[in-house]
């Protein structure tokens, strides 16, 4: 009877163990996990992040992104044709460059061949580039890459390819906007499988520390003040 009470305990505990899903991952950034439908991105899957400038922000949440795909022993691939990849500022946030390999093509071509087999590898965990056009049949053949290898594919694109046919599993767009406290984005959830509560975020980075976090809105109070203030002034 003893016997009995133990072993129906141990299957209690066991079940009650929480079940973590390998094939996500987390986006590095929790404010983004929350609005992504499984709360991370999907091993195996391609994510674009959409902007207007290379300066938006949006190189260092999809190097985010790839840490985590990376977690301490997976390699990461740079596809960087346009030479905007900073190795010290990736190992600021914590990119291992040992374990890091950095391709530089020579033009659209050779960097279309490089994210091939890059994502077709089955030792790479996560692959960052910044491409500019991709034809339908392109995209297709590196969606199926990193289906078939479980890498997980982030670019950085203009936002002008928008309207051009994407096999992404998520859509990003990515924009800068002004902010006293530090830098702040704007992040629009354009695509993505499943149900979706919310579509956007706002993120702001600290300059000094780099750690993101949820931008909170500004106060009422202050703004109503302000409001009031140019009120009279244009009274008087």
């Amino acid at each position: 009877m003893h016997t009995k009470v133990r072993q129906l305990r141990q299957l209690l505990q066991e079940m009650e163990r929480p079940v973590t899903d390998e094939s996500q991952v987390s986006s590095g950034c929790w404010p983004l996990d929350a609005i992504l439908p499984r709360s991370g991105f999907s091993r195996g899957s391609l994510v674009e992040w959409l902007v207007s400038d290379q300066a938006s922000g949006a190189g260092l949440l999809a190097l985010l992104a790839a840490r985590q795909a990376c977690g301490g022993s997976g390699i990461l691939v740079i596809v960087d044709c346009g030479r905007l990849f900073y190795p010290p500022a990736a190992a600021a946030f914590q990119i291992q460059l040992d374990r890091t390999i950095v391709v530089h093509p020579v033009n659209e071509k050779d960097e279309c061949w490089a994210l091939d087999q890059a994502l077709r590898c089955p030792h790479v965990s996560a692959v960052l580039a910044w491409p500019r056009r991709f034809d339908s049949r392109t995209f297709r053949r590196l969606q199926l890459a990193a289906a078939a290898s479980g890498c997980l594919g982030l670019f950085v694109r203009p936002v002008v390819t928008q309207k051009e046919p994407s096999w992404a599993d998520v859509r990003l767009l990515v924009t800068p906007e002004t902010s006293r406290s530090g830098w702040r984005l704007h992040v629009k959830l354009l695509r993505c499988r499943g149900h979706i509560q919310k579509d956007f975020v706002e993120l702001e980075i600290d300059e000094q520390t780099g750690e993101i976090h949820a931008a909170h809105p500004c106060p009422l109070v202050p703004r109503l003040a302000c409001s009031e203030t140019g009120s009279r002034q244009s009274q008087a």
